[in-house]
């Protein structure tokens, strides 16, 4: 995976680069949490992904990874949902024990919507269940910002 920082310096590795981050932001005496989340664009016949690491300083802003890639086959609404969401649990998964080591906070974003009203409404159960099943906790809309914010400015 190739990721880059919001300004679009490359990154080689994420791992590093998280710990990297999570180093420097304790030596400036921040608190740290993380939130990860994933958003969507149909575009013609295919897909466009974005993923995002969002480090929140408490009371003194963030920043960001990002990662982004296409697909050339259109899916349904609901299996773009779970996609979506599997993307943002695989990069948790790969941090997770990085992040505990260090005794940061992790939040998994889903941009579904609690509102039957909307379409994405039709992957809630699923993936609810699936962030849960991995022993993540998690955002929805409209307080899972990672997703539905920051990756759906990057997409």
């Amino acid at each position: 995976m190739k990721w880059r920082t919001f300004n679009g310096e490359r990154i080689v590795s994420i791992k590093d680069a998280v710990e990297q981050a999570i180093i420097r932001e304790r030596a400036a005496g921040h608190k740290l949490k993380v939130c990860i989340g994933t958003d969507s664009q149909v575009r013609g016949n295919g897909i466009d992904f974005a993923t995002v690491i969002v480090f929140l300083r408490e009371k003194r802003g963030g920043f960001m990874y990002i990662h982004t890639e296409s697909t050339e086959r259109n899916i349904s609404l609901k299996e773009r949902m779970i996609t979506e969401v599997a993307k943002s649990i695989q990069i948790a998964y790969e941090l997770c024990d990085l992040l505990d080591q260090y005794d940061v906070d992790l939040e998994v974003h889903a941009d579904i919507n609690t509102n039957p009203q909307f379409e994405s409404n039709v992957a809630l159960r699923e993936a609810i269940g699936y962030i849960l099943g991995m022993g993540f906790s998690f955002k929805v809309k409209p307080d899972a910002f990672a997703s539905s914010s920051c990756a759906d400015k990057v997409v």
